[in-house]
């Protein structure tokens, strides 16, 4: 598929998803969409503290049952490269990108092989870093997939959309409303177009750091994570048109 293909894609599925009220319902719709890039399982998830275990954080899966009992009952959590890799980083990335070693970490490799024998030998996370420190992440795996520079976005933007679907259908409380300047909204409509901020700054005829703190207050305003996520939550409330 082409770029413009796999953004219909994005923004079609961010459209249907609103209608969805119950977390069962919603995890079909994420496992279809995902499904027509390959992957096979996914898991929306908190990532836990030290005193804090796996299976409390998870907000929602569709893990094989086996898989899900193996994991938690060896906290592979705590060997697991990906998880490491998702606290450090807050740009999507492939399984195959979260380094280990080999010879001095064991657990690591058990955890990948095992991963493998339930047809999850590749993958790709997206990470989430809440602005009060909180950390999570939807990684979604598989053997066959389509991932490559154009897939890529349509992927983060569904999975940051469906994290906070599922998030809110969890935890209803109203989120409070906060109107965005006409500025604001020009930033987001532009970003959702895959625009940079140097790029934003060029069309509207600001500057690069006035277009990132516009981006910056446009997310904190809509309790967004990032400017990814900003764009979701935008066009979610159809404060901007997809």
């Amino acid at each position: 598929m082409s770029a413009v293909d796999y953004g219909r894609e994005a923004l079609d599925f961010i459209e249907g998803l609103g209608a969805y009220r119950r977390v069962p319902d919603a995890m079909d719709a994420l496992e279809t969409a995902f499904n027509r890039f390959g992957f096979e399982h996914m898991i929306v998830t908190g990532l836990p503290n030290p005193d804090q275990r796996f299976s409390q954080m998870v907000l929602a899966k569709r893990w094989p049952a086996e898989w899900f009992k193996i994991y938690t009952e060896r906290n592979f959590d705590r060997v697991d490269p990906v998880i490491r890799k998702c606290r450090q980083t807050v740009n999507p990335f492939e399984w195959s990108e979260a380094p280990y070693d080999t010879e001095l970490e064991p657990g690591a490799v058990e955890v990948m092989r095992r991963a493998a024998d339930f047809r999850m030998s590749r993958g790709f996370v997206v990470p989430i870093h809440g602005l009060t420190g909180y950390e999570a992440g939807v990684s979604l795996g598989g053997v066959n997939l389509d991932l490559n520079a154009r897939s890529k976005p349509a992927l983060h933007l569904m999975a940051m959309y469906g994290y906070d679907h599922i998030r809110r259908l969890l935890d209803p409380a109203p989120h409070p409303s906060t109107r965005l300047t006409p500025r604001e909204r020009e930033v987001i409509a532009w970003a959702a177009q895959g625009k940079s901020a140097w790029e934003i700054g060029e069309i509207l005829s600001i500057t690069q750091r006035t277009a990132e703190e516009h981006l910056a207050t446009a997310a904190r305003k809509l309790g967004a994570v990032n400017r990814t996520h900003a764009v979701a939550i935008a066009i979610r409330h159809r404060i901007i048109n997809p």
